[in-house]
C-alpha cells in the first residue's frame, strides 16, 4: 500500500475514527522528512442522514529513509485509568533490516501519546493483537511473544502454537490467549496404530493460556479437540465461573465455510456460510436483543448470522472495505455500518449502509427528504398504537378502582367489627350504622353474591341458629368479673418497644386460664385496622423474686403434636403450676404485652384501650369444670410522640449506693422485652466464686432493691441492660440465667464470662427452668396424666351403664328356681331359653360400648392435653 493511500478504520464511542498518513510536501529537490499521522472523528448526523466531521488531530513522526505503516488499530485498556482508548500499532523500517515498533494511544482531546516502543530484527506478520495495558501480542516461529507498558520488555511465553485464534479477558484468569499446537499423543499409545483420520484429529489441539498467570487451560472447556484442525477464529460471548468450573459461550469459524456455536465445550448449532474463506467474526447486540454474527470474508464480504431457534444467515453484502459496530444512531443498541468499495469517490463515508436488520436502516445515495409518504405511515401506525394503548390504560385504571372499592368496602366492615367488640366489652348498646352506608352495603352485597337485603352488618362466616356463644352469655360473663381485678395498668418504653402491663389480683388470676392482653387504637382510622400486633408474656413477682416466674409460650416439642377444634365448646384446659422455684404463692401476677412503638409513633398521638382475654373456670366439688371465654376492659392508655420525647414512660435505672434504683414496672418492662437463657455451670476440681466476681466485677452489675436476687448490668456498650440470675445448688454447680436483648448481647457476654471460668468447667445450655422445679412439674403432669385417664375410663363406664338394657321386659322377673326344675316343663325350657339368650346379648353390649361423637371427643381432648403437658416438661429436662 503506497504512502498517502493507507488508511485504518475504527469505531469509538458511537464515532468512527479514520487514521491516515500522508508526507509533508517540500520545495523541489527537497527530501521528505516529516510523516503525519492524521485522525478524523466521524459522527452521523439522523438530519442529514451523513456522516460529518467533528473534530480532527495530528501526529508528526520524521521519516528520513524510512518508510513507516500502520500495523493495526484497536481500542484497548489504558491500565493507568482503566479507560478505553483508541490505540494504534506503527512500523517504521530502517535500510539495516531493523524494524522498530510505535504504539500510540489517542486521547479524547485527539492528542496523541506514545505508550512505547520496541525494536526487533524481523517484521510482525502473524497474529498481532492489541490487548489491556496496553500490550502487543504476536506469533513468530511457532511462538508467543508481547510486551507491555508496563514492561517495556519482549517477552516469550513457554508455549508452542501453530496459530492465534483470539485474545481477551476471562473471570479469574485474566488475559487469555487462545490457540491451536501440536497434540501430545498419549505415551501408551503406538503412533502406528493410529488411521488417518485419527492422525487428523490428534495432530494438533485446541488450548488456552493466561498471560499474567502462566496457567494452561485445557481445550475441551471451549470447544473438542476434532475442531481444532478445522478453526480459523473465535470469538466468546460470555464466560462466567460457578461453582468453580468455567462455563464458555463461544461462536468460531471454520476452514471449511462453517459457524459453529459451542456452549460449555459442546456444538450446540451449526451454519453454512455462503462465501469461502472466512477470516474473523464479531457480534452485535441490537434493538431487539437479539445477537448477530458479522462474518468477513477474504475477498471483502460480509455476511450476518442470527441466532433464534436456529443458526441461519440473515443479510450478506459485497464489495466491503470495512465493517464496523457501534451505536451510530445514539439509540442505545448497536447497529452494523458498511463501508463499501467505491473508486470513483474519494471520500471514504461517501457510500455506506447502517442497519441492524430491523427498524434502523440508512444508506448513502437516498433522499429521506422526499420520502414523505414512508413518514406519514409511521405517524399514522403510531397514532393507533398509542390509541390502543390509552383503551388498555383505561380498562386497567377502572380495575383499579373497582379493586380500592372492593377493599374500602372490606376495611369498613372490620372496622364495624371492632367498634361491636370495643361496645361490648364496655357494656355498651352498639348503634348500627346509618343510612348513609346502605348504598355501599348493597354493592359489597352485590360482590358476595347475596339475594337478602340486610340491614347491620354482615356476617363474614357460616350463619348458625343458636350460636353457643351469644352476645348475651359474653356479656353476663363480663358482668360476673369482680369489681377489683387489677391492681395497676402501666405502660413503659425500652428501645423500639412498647410494654404495657396489667397486675391482677392473686385471687381473681387463679381464676382463669390462657390469659392474654390485646391493644385496640381507640381513633377512627379508615385507612388501617385498629387491631394492634403484640406478643403476651405472664410475670409472677414478689420479694422473693426468681428469673424462673417469668414464663412465655415455650417451643412445642416434636412428639405428638394435637391438631385443636377452635370451634368446640370445649376447649383444652392448662393447670397453672402450683409451685415456683424461690416463689411464694403470695403477691400478684403481672400480665405483660409487648409491641412496636415506630408504626404508633406515625399518629403522632394515640390512645389505646387494653383488653385482656382468658378462659374463666369453675370450680365445683373441688374439681375443674368447663371453662368460659371472657372479655374484660382493663382501661386505656395515652402515648404521644411529645411525652416519648421528654422520656415520661422511659425505663430508669440508676445507681444508688450498691443497689439498682429501678421500679418493679421498669424491671418487668426489661424482662418482657429481652430474651431469656439459662446455663447450667458444673465445676468438678473448684469452686464457682470466680461468676460471682465476674458479674460484680467485670461486668458492673449491681442487685434490684426490689428484688436481690437479679442483678442489672451498668458496663457500657452492648451489655448494657442485661439482667443475670445467679444461683447455686452447691459451691460446684449453679444455673446463670441471662435476659438479653439479642444473641449479639448473649455471645458478648459468654465470651467474657468463659475466661474467668476454670478449664475445666462444663456449661450447658438449659432449656427452660432448673431441673428441679421440672422434676416436680412432672410428677405433677403425670399425675395429671393418670388422674384424668382414670376419671374419662369411670365416666365412660357409668354413662355405658345407664345407657343399657339389662333383663328382661319391665314388669316381668325371672326366677332363681334351680336348673333341673326348669328343665322338666316345656314351658321351663322355653324360660331357660329366653333368660340364656338375654344373657348373651347382655354380653356382646357390655364388649362393645359405643358413646356419641361430643362424649367422645371430650375425653380424647383431655387425655391427650395431659398426654402433651408431660410430654414437653420430658422434652424441657431432656
Amino acid at each position: 500500500m503506497l504512502l498517502g493511500e493507507q488508511e485504518q478504520f475504527l469505531s469509538y464511542n458511537g464515532e468512527v475514527l479514520i487514521f491516515q498518513l500522508s508526507k509533508t510536501k517540500h520545495m523541489e529537490g527537497a527530501a521528505d522528512k516529516t510523516v503525519n499521522l492524521h485522525v478524523r472523528r466521524m459522527a452521523f448526523n439522523r438530519d442529514t442522514k451523513l456522516f460529518v466531521q467533528k473534530s480532527s488531530g495530528v501526529f508528526s513522526m520524521h521519516a528520513s529513509h524510512l518508510k513507516i505503516e500502520i500495523i493495526c488499530c484497536s481500542c484497548t485498556t489504558d491500565s493507568r485509568t482503566g479507560i478505553i482508548l483508541p490505540c494504534i500499532l506503527m512500523k517504521k523500517k530502517k535500510k539495516n533490516n531493523v524494524v522498530k515498533y510505535l504504539l500510540l494511544l489517542l486521547h479524547n482531546s485527539n492528542q496523541f501519546e506514545q505508550s512505547f516502543h520496541f525494536k526487533l530484527d524481523y517484521e510482525l506478520k502473524e497474529d498481532i493483537r492489541l490487548i489491556t495495558g496496553p500490550s502487543v501480542l504476536w506469533r513468530h516461529a511457532n511462538k508467543l511473544f508481547y510486551i507491555s507498558s508496563n514492561t517495556c520488555t519482549v517477552l516469550s511465553a513457554p508455549v508452542q502454537l501453530s496459530s492465534v485464534v483470539w485474545t481477551g479477558e476471562i473471570e479469574d484468569e485474566g488475559t487469555v490467549v487462545l490457540g491451536i499446537r501440536t497434540a501430545c499423543l498419549p505415551e501408551s499409545e503406538d503412533e502406528d496404530e493410529f488411521s488417518t483420520s485419527d492422525r487428523a484429529i490428534w495432530g494438533s489441539e485446541f488450548f488456552g493460556y493466561a498471560i499474567e498467570t502462566q496457567k494452561i487451560l485445557t481445550g475441551t472447556c471451549f470447544m473438542p479437540h476434532a475442531y481444532s484442525r478445522v478453526v480459523s477464529s473465535v470469538y466468546i460471548c460470555k464466560n462466567e465461573t460457578l461453582k468453580k468450573q468455567l462455563q464458555i459461550s463461544l461462536v468460531a469459524i471454520t476452514h471449511k465455510n462453517q459457524l459453529i456455536w459451542f456452549q460449555d465445550g459442546l456444538p450446540k448449532g451449526v451454519c453454512e456460510l455462503p462465501y469461502e474463506k472466512p477470516c474473523s467474526v464479531k457480534t452485535a447486540v441490537i434493538s431487539s436483543n437479539d445477537l448477530l454474527f458479522v462474518v468477513s470474508f477474504a475477498s471483502g464480504n460480509v455476511c450476518v448470522v442470527q441466532r433464534r431457534d436456529s443458526l441461519q444467515v440473515a443479510s450478506k453484502w459485497q464489495k466491503v472495505k470495512s465493517v464496523l459496530v457501534d451505536d451510530f444512531i445514539g439509540s442505545g443498541s448497536e447497529q452494523l455500518l458498511l463501508l463499501f468499495k467505491d473508486d470513483s469517490n474519494i471520500d471514504v463515508l461517501s457510500t455506506f449502509e447502517i442497519t441492524d436488520l430491523g427498524e434502523v436502516n440508512y444508506a448513502s445515495g437516498i433522499n429521506y427528504k422526499h420520502d414523505v409518504s414512508a413518514a406519514e405511515e409511521l405517524q399514522e401506525n403510531g397514532l393507533l398504537t398509542v390509541q390502543a394503548l390509552e383503551t388498555r390504560l383505561q380498562a386497567g385504571r377502572t380495575s383499579v378502582r373497582e379493586l380500592q372499592q372492593h377493599l374500602g368496602l372490606k376495611k369498613r366492615v372490620i372496622l364495624e367489627s371492632c367498634r361491636a367488640l370495643i361496645n361490648l366489652v364496655e357494656e355498651r348498646t352498639h348503634i348500627l350504622p346509618s343510612a348513609k352506608e346502605v348504598k355501599c352495603r348493597r354493592e359489597y352485597r352485590s360482590l358476595l353474591n347475596s339475594a337478602e337485603p340486610f340491614e347491620g352488618l354482615v356476617s363474614l362466616w357460616d350463619d348458625v341458629e343458636n350460636p353457643p356463644h351469644s352476645l348475651s352469655k359474653e356479656t353476663s360473663l363480663a358482668s360476673k368479673v369482680p369489681e377489683h381485678f387489677k391492681e395497676q395498668l402501666w405502660q413503659r418504653v425500652v428501645g423500639d418497644s412498647l410494654v404495657v402491663g396489667v397486675k391482677l389480683t392473686e385471687s381473681f388470676y387463679l381464676s382463669l386460664r390462657d390469659v392474654s392482653l390485646s391493644l385496640v387504637m381507640d381513633q377512627d382510622f379508615s385507612s388501617i385496622s385498629p387491631i394492634i400486633e403484640c406478643r403476651n408474656k405472664i410475670i409472677k413477682l414478689n420479694k422473693a423474686f426468681s428469673a424462673l416466674a417469668v414464663s412465655s409460650c415455650h417451643i412445642e416439642p416434636p412428639p405428638k403434636k394435637m391438631k385443636l377444634d377452635l370451634h368446640s365448646k370445649k376447649d383444652l384446659k392448662e393447670e397453672c403450676p402450683k409451685r415456683c422455684s424461690r416463689v411464694q404463692l403470695g403477691g400478684a401476677k403481672t400480665v405483660v404485652a409487648v409491641t412496636s412503638l415506630s408504626p404508633l409513633l406515625a399518629f403522632h398521638r394515640v390512645c389505646c384501650i387494653v383488653l385482656l382475654h382468658a378462659k374463666k373456670q369453675k370450680h365445683r366439688n373441688d374439681s375443674l369444670q368447663d371453662s368460659k371465654m371472657i372479655t374484660v376492659l382493663c382501661g386505656k392508655i395515652f402515648l404521644s410522640l411529645e411525652d416519648i420525647s421528654n422520656g415520661k414512660h422511659s425505663v430508669k435505672m440508676l445507681r444508688d449506693n450498691s443497689y439498682c434504683t429501678g421500679s418493679m414496672e421498669d424491671i418487668l418492662a426489661v424482662l418482657a422485652v429481652s430474651v431469656r437463657f439459662s446455663f447450667q455451670i458444673v465445676s468438678s476440681d473448684c469452686t464457682l466464686t470466680p461468676v460471682n466476681s465476674w458479674l460484680l466485677g467485670e461486668m458492673e452489675c449491681t442487685p434490684f432493691k426490689e428484688c436481690h436476687d437479679n442483678i442489672f448490668c451498668h458496663k457500657a456498650g452492648n451489655v448494657y441492660g442485661t439482667v443475670f440470675n445467679w444461683t447455686l445448688k452447691n459451691p460446684f454447680e449453679g444455673v446463670l440465667t441471662l435476659f438479653c436483648r439479642n444473641l449479639t448481647v448473649l455471645f458478648q457476654c459468654l465470651h467474657s464470662l468463659t475466661r474467668v471460668l476454670p478449664p475445666s468447667c462444663d456449661v450447658k445450655l438449659l432449656r427452660s427452668g432448673s431441673k428441679g422445679v421440672l422434676t416436680e412439674q412432672l410428677a405433677l403432669a403425670l399425675e395429671k396424666e393418670m388422674l384424668t385417664l382414670r376419671s374419662s375410663f369411670f365416666s365412660k363406664e357409668s354413662k355405658a351403664e345407664n345407657s343399657l338394657t339389662w333383663g328382661s321386659e319391665p314388669g316381668k322377673k325371672i326366677s332363681d328356681a334351680p336348673m333341673a326344675s326348669l328343665l322338666d316343663s316345656e314351658e321351663g325350657v322355653q324360660q331357660f331359653r329366653k333368660k340364656l339368650q338375654n344373657e348373651r346379648e347382655e354380653s356382646v353390649l357390655s364388649m362393645n360400648q359405643t358413646m356419641n361423637g361430643a362424649r367422645y371427643q371430650e375425653i380424647a381432648l383431655k387425655i391427650a392435653e395431659a398426654q402433651l403437658s408431660s410430654d414437653m416438661i420430658v422434652w424441657r429436662l431432656s
